[in-house]
């Protein structure tokens, strides 16, 4: 009899065994699963927070042209406030808005408008300076800028190297429809030049934009004036910054950092 329950206990032991085992299997697969939801979950908040903090607050951009020296230098890295403008929603049309508009002299990052000579890239995102608002009367005199008859400080324009003076050049043709052929300022010249044009009127909701390097920046002077609502925000600070026209000194990556650039406030 004694022999009989051994015996029954011993053919039950190993599906009790494996029972338990199934058991223990799946709850560890249960845990397994569900600690790989919770990593997707954590990792897919951190993109989300990121897109959202890269659309609505803050941005990085890089400097690729000499165009504003010595304000903003080649290789110069901006972290850029986009709330300021007001954030725009990728896709769409559409700006929320901001706490400030455009004001004059504020450098500012914005779409360009359409560049027919480079059907490559023909609205690239740009960094310039305000220099004309809506209503403003603008026009050049021997390189000298005037807005609503006053001359304006040249800065960094009077020592940037010199260009062509009497350039001309179709991209110059979109001033006409906006230029005055009688104004107390005199008219506009029937050929504009790189140094000689205007008076004409900035439109509601347009801003006029120009590189504090004159010479070497291509700005309303030749693609126009920039629409309210491709305005992107205001850089703020450089956060790094790197000469990469120095490369010939050992370990670049390191020498050629401009440290002194680094957390430069932007004016």
């Amino acid at each position: 009899m004694a022999s009989t329950k051994k015996k029954k206990a011993k053919d039950q032991s190993p599906t009790k065994s494996s029972t338990v085992a199934a058991v223990r299997q799946g709850a560890g697969g249960r845990k397994s699963s569900g600690k790989a939801w919770e990593n997707i979950k954590g990792i897919g908040g951190a993109v989300l927070l990121f897109l959202f903090l890269r659309t609505f607050l803050v941005e990085a951009y890089r400097i690729p042209s000499p165009s504003m020296v010595p304000a903003l230098l080649v290789g110069d890295w901006l972290f850029v406030n986009k709330l300021v403008y007001g954030p725009h929603i990728p896709f769409t049309n559409v700006n929320l808005p901001g706490y400030s508009q455009p004001k004059r002299f504020d450098i500012a990052v914005f779409v360009s408008p359409n560049q027919v000579d480079q059907p490559e890239d023909p609205t690239p995102t740009l960094v310039k300076r305000v220099v004309g608002l809506p209503g403003d009367t603008l026009y050049m005199r021997n390189g000298r800028l005037f807005v609503n008859g006053e001359e304006q400080t040249q800065g960094y324009g009077d020592q940037s190297p010199k260009g062509d003076p009497d350039e001309v050049s179709f991209l110059f043709d979109w001033q006409k429809q906006y230029a005055l052929r009688e104004s107390r300022f005199g008219p506009a010249p029937e050929q504009p030049t790189h140094d000689n044009w205007g008076p004409l009127v900035i439109p509601p909701r347009y801003y006029f934009m120009m590189g504090d390097n004159r010479y070497q920046s291509k700005d309303s002077r030749y693609w126009g004036i920039v629409p309210r609502e491709n305005f992107r925000g205001r850089p703020m600070f450089v956060y790094y910054s790197w000469n990469q026209d120095d490369s010939d000194r050992p370990l670049p990556f390191i020498t050629d950092i401009r440290w002194g650039r680094i957390f430069h406030r932007i004016r």
